[in-house]
């Protein structure tokens, strides 16, 4: 179960790298346009990862219990709050691109190219919606590995298409920017139209209208109880990690063409832990759903230093790579010289995130304690990270790589109060058992 997820973050963090590989190969501009528009779709990812979230900690454990009814009730629910969460996006992509690039920018050239980008790749943002609830069913339902097909086959299509649209290929127009919004609508589509087929077989969990249409209040009430506090979570951290983009993006091009192609790669060698992290949560609301409480305290100590592990090779790796990327990239020369310090800075980061992921993403959650994330995000970005970060750049002044540097603690930071509220085993409970709803 957890090798196919964490395989299909991987391969979902390479579309990001391609886009940066592809663009940058244009001007520095398309490149920093496009990494400032992605920070739309990372809000609507922010939400989705809420909205699945809250359906896999109850589908993994009824799921673990034996009881389909139940996942097919939540997995109706998700859908249906899902949808609204995405045709909002999708709306405001298409009518107000524009207005959403000034919330990053300043630059002009930035906000008209990433306008283009936004407008062309609205309609990704509710065909991603559909499509994350539709493989959250499936990973909870002993289907991970068909769900990760879906997934890494999308990713595969949407590298290709980036390369066929953006540069012109085989006959095709040459799009450039709008091109790389175009290869993301047709991966998307692709995606979904796959999971409708894939769920519509005998034997899969099923979207059924009648849950759409009546909702069960017991696990409505359920679904809200586990979701409301990550989703307080996620727009803390979401929010708060979007500040720093628009901290960088208010530095200068060479700044925001650097901090884009660091974060791009960062996430990329993160997607292993991310992965883990997922993969690791299902796992374990299984064993809690079954009743197998000791078993799951163990599997979460494994797990948690196999993500300590993963955040240290992913580190290295970093630093290995470094002269690659700085070869690969076509960047002015204050650009490249801020982008080699950055990725070097980016591997204290990566440490810190594989724990807090497995443990804050994964681990806690299992077990419905999902008010911890809250808390910890909450102090350590507001109170410290962002607006040490505000004060550094734009009352002290101080030079771009310091206030990177200030900005990427906040990881490590948090890391001792999530190491102690681990060992206290909150998260170790059969959520299952509070509420019968068949």
């Amino acid at each position: 179960m957890i090798l196919p997820i964490t395989f299909q973050q991987i391969m979902l963090g390479l579309v990001s790298a391609s886009d940066a590989l592809m663009l940058g190969a244009l001007t520095q501009d398309a490149l920093s346009a496009v990494s400032l528009a992605g920070q739309v779709s990372f809000v609507e990812n922010m939400f989705l990862a809420v909205l699945t979230t809250g359906l896999s900690v109850l589908a993994a454990q009824y799921w673990g219990k034996g009881d389909v009814g139940a996942v097919e009730r939540v997995f109706a629910y998700a859908m249906k709050v899902t949808a609204a969460l995405s045709a909002a996006f999708f709306l405001a992509g298409l009518l107000a691109p524009a207005g959403l690039m000034r919330i990053f920018t300043g630059e002009q050239a930035l906000i008209e190219r990433g306008a283009v980008y936004l407008r062309a790749a609205s309609p990704s943002f509710l065909l991603t919606g559909l499509s994350q609830v539709y493989q959250t069913a499936l990973k909870n339902s002993g289907r991970a590995g068909i769900a990760s097909a879906v997934s890494c086959t999308s990713v595969v299509v949407n590298i290709v298409l980036n390369a066929l649209f953006i540069f012109g290929l085989l006959g095709f127009p040459r799009m450039e920017i709008a091109g790389a919004a175009l290869a993301t609508v047709l991966a998307r589509a692709l995606e979904a139209v796959w999971c409708v087929a894939e769920t519509a077989r005998p034997g899969r969990v099923k979207l059924r209208l009648s849950y759409l249409v009546h909702d069960d209040p017991l696990l409505r009430g359920d679904f809200w109880k586990y979701t409301w506090p990550v989703l307080c979570n996620q727009i803390v951290w979401g929010v708060g990690f979007t500040m720093y983009s628009v901290i960088m993006g208010h530095l200068g091009t060479d700044a925001v063409a650097a901090n884009s192609i660091a974060n791009i790669v960062k996430n990329l060698l993160s997607s292993l832990c991310f992965g883990l992290g997922l993969g690791g949560g299902i796992l374990l609301g299984n064993e809690l759903g079954a009743g197998r409480l000791d078993r799951a305290r163990e599997y979460g100590g494994r797990l948690c230093r196999l993500a300590l592990a993963c955040g240290v090779a992913s580190a290295l790796a970093l630093l290995a790579a470094t002269p690659v990327i700085l070869a690969v990239t076509d960047l002015s020369d204050r650009a490249a010289y801020y982008l080699k310090w950055m990725l070097v800075m980016c591997t204290y980061n990566m440490v810190g995130m594989a724990m807090n992921v497995m443990t804050i993403n994964g681990v806690f959650p299992a077990g419905g304690d999902s008010r911890f994330g809250f808390y910890c995000d909450s102090v350590v970005m507001w109170c410290f990270s962002v607006p040490a970060g505000c004060v550094a750049a734009f009352v002290l002044k101080w030079p771009v790589l310091a206030v990177f540097f200030l900005i990427n603690l906040d990881e490590m930071v948090k890391l001792p109060a999530v190491y102690r509220h681990y060992r206290k085993y909150k998260w170790v409970r059969d959520l299952t058992v509070e509420k019968d709803p068949a």
